[in-house]
Formats: structure tokens, sequence, C-alpha cells
């Protein structure tokens, strides 16, 4: 099978060997001159690489990709608006700065941001992490690795979406600054607990937000101070190369509590965080204020744990405590604290940030697993919930609208077809859902992918990104690693890309057609090898 990829008009044959040096092509059966010495890996070596022809012209570049019959490639289809509009961007490896301040697998990231470039993409999306950079001592930042990739960035000819990361991550494995942890370790309070007792420790309580745990300060003064260095540290590209950044809010970045914590994180219906003495404190104090002393004690108590099923227990039954006074009182308390946190860190990015040219964004989760019960116990447990019939995540938009705030959504290549059956899952109502809410409130959504691929994914972004109501006008891409660079995923990308673009060869380039040339990425000597990040 054969596939046409149209580049970016404005691209040169000139600019394109550069990537081709870069990524290791070969000119038909002739090797790039420097070939061997730019080959690049990410860690270890992977399987043979399939041969992708590479068809250029003298005023753009085609790739023609000669892949295998399975590969998922998408339709063009008539178009409910212009997705030419839709700014691209792919997020980086998790680990591209590593605690020692290195950026890791340097020339195999600067070749793949030049092919991306090429395809048209914007941008870039740099994830920063709080645990790297203030990782030593309070105050003493080092960014010198983040720097080296805005540099590179710059160079290339991207834009660049610094997300700041005040959690931590499993995989790879970034915890918590350090001078974080040894006051953890003394006050394991600052962590969400669960009824177990059972901590998490890759991100801070919501109850502590202003409370002076952090050597006399509180978090969001530690997370300001962060910014504010941010700031100043990157002024040479704040409003031109760097032309958004995101504050994270929770867990993996997202606005939420860490309600799924397991391996098989979605199977059961999650838990609430709520036992740490802080929480506890703060649910304390919010029941007697509402004459309530007893139900302060504590969470509920017929609850299910995480991986049980909701009706295992009494409480997310049609019928059970949820709907209850007691229910409406927790909820209402446990969602509370959430919204308050947002309007904290959003308020810090927004202030942090005034007038220096760049958009602001925070970053919801997509619970949609149990989202056909009535009780919705995933989006429950995480702290989404209104009473008396109010929209619970319009509630949320409207705190990101008070301070000028864009919305990211994850999971736009999810479709409710390949949910399984019983997880009553239903990605695309919840999903409709949100962007109503944003919509009402004024609020700009942008997308991303959700982390593991999915069938159809792709031809489902293009279905989101096409809604005339949401009108989504950027798209981040999750994220850069051996699977996306591996010869089937690549081409499909590239086929999104052209879906997304829809450039057309000028009369030159379709005369130029009959005396283009052909370039390969193999498995022969010095082929360019992409490994897992």
């Amino acid at each position: 099978m054969e596939v046409s990829v149209i580049g970016n008009p404005q691209a040169r044959i000139c600019r394109s060997e550069l990537v081709y040096r870069e990524l290791g092509f070969r000119f038909g059966s002739e090797v790039i001159s420097g070939e061997s010495r730019n080959r690049v890996s990410f860690r270890s070596q992977i399987s043979k690489l399939k041969e992708i022809g590479i068809r250029c012209s003298s005023r753009s570049v085609k790739c023609e990709a000669i892949i295998s019959d399975q590969v998922p490639f998408l339709n063009s289809t008539p178009k409910s608006r212009s997705l030419e509009s839709v700014k691209l961007f792919v997020g980086l490896p998790l680990d591209t700065v590593s605690d020692c301040y290195n950026v890791n697998h340097m020339k195999a990231i600067t070749a793949g941001l030049k092919a991306l470039k090429l395809l048209g993409v914007e941008g870039i999306e740099l994830p920063i992490f709080w645990g790297v950079v203030e990782k030593e001592a309070a105050g003493k930042y080092e960014w010198s690795g983040y720097l080296a990739v805005a540099e590179i960035v710059k160079k290339v000819g991207l834009k660049l979406h610094a997300s700041l990361s005040f959690h931590g991550s499993k995989d790879p494995e970034i915890g918590l600054p350090d001078w974080v942890s040894k006051i953890g370790e003394a006050e394991p309070g600052l962590y969400f607990t669960d009824r177990y007792g059972n901590q998490y420790h890759d991100c801070l309580s919501f109850a502590v937000d202003d409370a002076p745990v952090l050597d006399g300060r509180t978090p969001m003064e530690v997370y300001r101070g962060f910014c504010e260095s941010f700031k100043s540290a990157f002024s040479d590209y704040m409003g031109n190369t760097i032309t958004g950044i995101t504050l994270g809010m929770g867990p993996d970045g997202e606005l939420r509590y860490p309600s799924h914590q397991h391996d098989d994180k979605f199977s059961g219906a999650g838990e609430f965080q709520c036992y740490d003495k802080y929480m506890l404190s703060a649910l304390k104090q919010y029941a007697e204020s509402t004459g309530n002393p007893l139900w302060g004690l504590g969470g509920p108590h017929d609850a299910p744990t995480y991986n049980q099923q909701p009706h295992s227990s009494s409480f997310f039954s049609d019928g059970g405590s949820w709907e209850s006074q007691y229910g409406d009182f927790f909820l209402s308390w446990y969602s509370s604290l959430l919204i308050s946190h947002a309007d904290r860190v959003l308020s810090v990015a927004s202030s942090a940030f005034n007038g220096s040219g760049v958009s602001v964004c925070g970053k919801l989760p997509l619970l949609h697993q149990w989202h056909k019960l009535r009780s919705q116990p995933s989006e429950l447990t995480a702290g989404f919930y209104s009473s008396n019939g109010q929209d619970r995540y319009e509630a949320i938009a409207e705190i990101f609208a008070k301070n000028s705030c864009r919305m990211i959504i994850p999971g736009m290549d999810l479709s409710d077809e390949h949910q399984p059956p019983e997880s009553l899952s239903s990605p695309e109502s919840l999903l409709a859902h949100i962007k109503t809410s944003c919509k009402k409130q004024g609020v700009v959504v942008s997308g991303q992918n959700s982390s593991v691929p999915v069938p159809g994914g792709f031809e489902r972004i293009v279905e989101n990104l096409e809604d005339e109501n949401a009108g989504i006008d950027l798209f981040t891409y999750q994220r850069m690693g051996a699977r996306f660079f591996s010869p089937e995923h690549f081409h499909a990308f590239a086929v999104f890309v052209r879906n997304m673009n829809q450039f057309e060869l000028s009369s030159q380039d379709q005369a130029g057609e009959n005396v283009a040339e052909s370039l390969s990425i193999g498995s022969g000597t010095g082929a360019a090898s992409l490994q897992a990040a």
C-alpha cells in the first residue's frame, strides 16, 4: 500500500536534507555522509525498521510510506469546520531532562523535532518537573537542561508549550523535590491518605495549599516562586518561542484526587482520599459548622475500595448513601476543596504570567468509567460533584473563566464502541458534557489524546476537532518515544497531519513529481533507531 503525505509547502529540499542526515536516511542505496555519526537511539535496540520511501520535489516534501495493509489510515471526509486553524503540538518524553539536569536522547529528539517541523507540526509540549528543577533545596532552581531544550526548539522553528508539573511520576520515576520528601517523612500529613492509611507520595494534599508546611511557606507560595523563577529564566523565549504554560493541578498534572492508583486503575470505583490529618481537620470543621459534628469523623464507611465494583457496597447504589443528606454533605465538602485548589493554582499561574504573551492552561481528567451509572462513582471519588441539580463541570469551568485560563481535556481519541461493556463507560458523552460546560462559561478548550493507543484514535480526534460547537484550536498529541517513531505509527500520524493541514501541491510541485528523488529510512547501515523514552 502506498499513501502520499503532503508536508508543509514552504519546506525546501535543502531543509529536508538536513533532517534526513539527522535521522540517518539513505539516499537510494547511497548512505548520506555523516549518517553513522548521526545515528540516534532512545535506549535499547528494537526490531528491524521497515523500509519507508520518501519522495521529494523541489517545492514541497511528499512522503510515500510502503508498509503493511494492517496500518490504520484516515479517509478524507467532508469537514464541518476547517482544521487548518488547529495548531498541532506533540509532547516530548516525560524524562526529556533527567534529575542530573542532562537532556536525554539529545540527538534523537533534535532529529525528531526537525521531522515534525517538516510535517507541519506547530510546536512541542515540554514537561518540566518540580522534582528536577528544585530538587536539592528550597529556592535553588536548576533550569539548564530545560533551557537547552527550549533553544533546540527555537532553532528548529517550532513553538513551545511548557507544562510545569508539581507532581511526581512512576514511569519514568520522578519524585517530588528531595527537600519536600524529607519534610514529608517528618510530617506525613502532607500527602493524600486513604482509609487504610496508605499515602500517595506523588503530589501534596489539597488541604495544605495554604498551610505553612514547607519550611514556613505554603505550597502556593512555593509554586508562585517556581513560576516567577521560570519566567525569569526563560524571559528570552516568553511570548515568541513559548506560547503556552500549563500548571500542574494534581496527580499526573490533572485536577482530581488520586482516587485510582493501581495498574488496573479503572476497574473499580476508586477510593476517597480524605484521611490525612489536614483533610480530616477540614472535614471536622465543616461538619461542626453545619451542625453535624458526627459526620466529620471520617469519610463514608460504606463506599467500596479501589478495585471493587461500584455496587459491591451500598454507597453508590441507586438510593444509596450518595443520594442521602449525609452523602450530599460529604460530597459537597470533598468537591469544594477540589474547586478551591483549582482557583488557587490558576490564580497563581494567571498572576505570575500576566502580560507575558502566553496562554495559561489547566488540565481536567476524562473520568468516563462508570459514567452510565446514575452515581458516576469514578467522578465522585475524584472530586467532581454538585448538589441541587447544578452542573459539576460548569462549576469548574467557572473557575477557569474567572482566571482567564484555557482547559485541556484528554481522551479525544476515545470512542464508546471500544469500551468494555462491563465498565459502563461513555467517553463521548462525558467529553461532550465538559465541552458544553466550557462553552457556557466562555472557556477555550484544548485537546489531548489518551496515553494508550486505541483503535480508530486518529479518526476520533479529527471528529472532535471538527466540532464547530467546541471551537478547539490547539491539540497536543502525546507523546514522542519508540511507538511514536515506529514506521507504522509515524506514517499514520503523518496522514493525520495531512488530514488537518490539507496542503495541496502547486503546479510546479506537480510538474516536479516526474523528476522526484527517493529517500528511505530503513533497516540498512546507519538507519535511525528511535527507542522508548
